[in-house]
């Protein structure tokens, strides 16, 4: 019998985790979170990460799982989650993933390139010359030794520019010689299913979303979160505008604002990418009954 990864994609704020739940316990199967900052310990309450309540209904796998100094990648993410999923298919025949961080999902559904693993040597010099030079002068040096990738990069990205120069002093060679893109074939069915609501009711519950992290003590979680302040993992939404209100840059109303705007945008980018993908099926997330019938009839 053919096994099954349900997948369940959307936004941020839109509702993933409780309906993931809801198709896990009909499924009688576990959970893959794909959320690359729920991935962390003692990032709970920024990153919405299922509460206790919710961890006890149903299994989950890949949160908290690591310190916030420790490097991952969406490369280690799909090497890690295709050897889980070996073990899960052996007791279930359908595993639920969900998340929305884009390239963790399309690792694990449609392979990520081989691209060689960095040396800490490597990586440490190019840390230091970010926190020494900042990212202009990193995303300057990236456009002459890779120019192909410059013109298609998020070059405000830090992680995007950091890694492309990486690969670059590593291995003497371009970061898109080693972009082939070739999707890889999955020994299990993969169905989409991807969560939508109309912009301004996404933006509602967005908005009402960090009230409820900051009454639930946010700026006390990133307070102790201090001395990671400098690493990728915090280099986030909801994360770095609380470090400016602890720095005196901000109030924490600007700040709450901040969090709520930049979520909005971070939402859209997410929507964005999501919809280049044919193969998600969207529903809105209150359609519980036409999306557990896709469900049905899509599995083998």
């Amino acid at each position: 019998m053919a096994k099954n990864l349900i997948v369940i994609l959307g936004p941020t704020g839109i509702g993933k985790t409780d309906l993931s739940i809801e198709v896990a316990e009909r499924y009688n199967t576990e959970i893959i979170s794909s959320d690359s900052r729920q991935i962390y310990r003692d990032m709970v309450i920024g990153t919405a990460a299922p509460d206790s309540t919710q961890l006890a209904r149903v299994k989950h796998h890949f949160i908290g799982i690591l310190s916030p100094n420790e490097y991952y990648s969406a490369a280690q993410y799909e090497t890690d989650v295709m050897s889980l999923l070996d073990v899960l298919f052996k007791k279930y025949d359908n595993v639920v993933m969900t998340g929305g961080s884009m390239m963790y999902i399309d690792a694990v559904c449609k392979g990520i390139d081989d691209i060689p693993t960095i040396d800490s040597e490597t990586r440490q010099i190019i840390l230091e010359r970010y926190e020494a030079e900042g990212l202009e002068p990193l995303a300057a040096e990236l456009k002459l030794l890779d120019p192909e990738y410059y013109a298609i990069a998020d070059i405000k990205n830090p992680k995007r520019v950091l890694h492309a120069l990486e690969v670059c002093y590593m291995t003497g060679r371009t970061f898109t010689s080693f972009r082939t893109q070739t999707k890889k074939e999955r020994p299990f069915n993969i169905i989409k299913i991807g969560l939508k609501r109309e912009r301004e009711e996404l933006y509602d519950r967005i908005n009402r979303r960090v009230g409820i992290m900051l009454e639930n003590g946010l700026v006390d979680e990133v307070r102790k979160l201090e001395k990671y302040r400098n690493l990728n993992s915090l280099n986030t939404v909801g994360y770095k505008e609380i470090f400016k209100y602890l720095d005196g840059e901000y109030t924490l109303d600007f700040a709450a604002d901040k969090i709520r705007q930049n979520s909005r945008i971070y939402s859209r980018k997410q929507m964005t990418w999501f919809k280049k993908d044919t193969d998600t099926v969207w529903f809105h997330p209150d359609m519980k009954e036409e999306i557990f019938s896709f469900i049905d009839s899509a599995l083998k």
